[in-house]
C-alpha cells in the first residue's frame, strides 16, 4: 500500500497586480504563506483515523494565466507519524509498531478556478477552485525507543541489508502526486486568505518503514534467514 499524505491548511496570500492606463485588473503574481496541519494514512492507520495531526508549513509563488488558470510552484515542511497503540485492531496492538518522519516537499501545481477572481472587485471577491500537479519528497522514518530517536532505514527491519528475497534498502526521496480542493477570498487590495485541503499520492511503500514482512532476529544463527511475520 503506497502511502499518502492528507494537508490541509489556511493560506494568506500576497498578490501582486497593476492597472494599465485603461484600468484593467493585471495579476503580476501572488506570494503565499501556508499554515496548517498534515495526516498520514497507510499500514499504519489503515482505518483513516484523522486524530494524530501534525503541523504544516509553506510557501508557495503562483501566477494567474488569465481569469481562470493558474500555475503555482511551492515548497511545503510537514511532520507525519501514527503508532500501532492508536489501533482498534488487537494484531495492531500485539505488534506495536510506530514512526513519525519529517517531510519536505517540492511541487508544481496547476489551479483552476471556478469563478472569475479579481480583487477590489465586489462582483469577483471569491472563488471556489482545484489544484492538481506533480512533486518531489524527503522522508527518513524514525521511533522514539526510550525516549531517544532511532532512524529506522538503517536498520533494514524488512531485511533489506543483507538482501532478503531480494529487498533492497529504500531511498529518502519520493515522487508525490498532489491534488487538493480550496476556496480563495479576497480582504484586501493586496491580501487574499484561502482554505484548502489536499491530498499526496506518493510513490513510496516505506514512509513508515513497513511494506512486506518484519524480518525478525533470524533461524538458526543464519542472517539470512528471516520469519515471515506480518508487518
Amino acid at each position: 500500500m503506497n502511502r499518502k499524505i492528507l494537508i490541509a491548511f489556511v493560506a494568506f496570500i500576497f498578490t501582486l497586480s497593476a492597472k494599465s492606463q485603461s484600468t484593467e485588473y493585471v495579476q503580476k503574481g501572488e506570494f503565499g504563506i501556508t499554515v496548517g496541519a498534515a495526516h498520514y494514512f497507510g499500514d499504519l492507520n489503515t482505518r483513516a483515523s484523522l486524530s494524530r495531526a501534525k503541523p504544516a508549513l509553506g510557501l508557495f509563488f503562483r501566477k494567474q494565466f488569465g481569469n481562470y488558470v493558474g500555475l503555482r510552484i511551492a515548497g511545503h515542511y510537514a511532520q507525519v507519524g501514527f503508532s500501532d497503540t492508536y489501533s482498534k485492531n488487537e494484531y495492531q496492538k500485539t505488534r506495536n509498531l510506530s514512526f513519525n518522519s519529517n517531510i519536505w516537499e517540492l511541487t508544481l501545481q496547476g489551479d483552476f478556478n471556478f469563478f472569475k477572481f479579481v480583487p477590489s472587485d465586489p462582483d469577483h471577491l471569491y472563488t471556489p477552485y482545484v489544484t492538481l500537479g506533480v512533486g518531489i519528497f524527503s522522508y527518513d522514518p524514525y521511533a522514539l525507543i526510550d525516549g531517544k530517536k532511532v532512524f529506522l532505514r538503517p536498520l533494514g527491519t524488512e531485511g533489506q541489508n543483507v538482501g532478503y528475497k531480494g529487498r533492497k534498502q529504500y531511498g529518502t526521496m519520493a515522487v508525490c502526486i498532489p491534488f487538493g480542493v480550496g476556496i480563495k477570498y479576497n480582504i484586501s487590495p493586496k491580501i487574499n486568505m484561502s482554505v484548502e485541503a489536499g491530498y499526496r499520492f506518493t510513490t513510496t511503500d516505506y514512509m513508515d518503514d513497513v511494506s512486506t514482512t518484519y524480518a525478525g532476529t533470524g533461524i538458526g544463527g543464519d542472517p539470512n534467514s528471516f520469519p515471515d511475520v506480518p508487518s
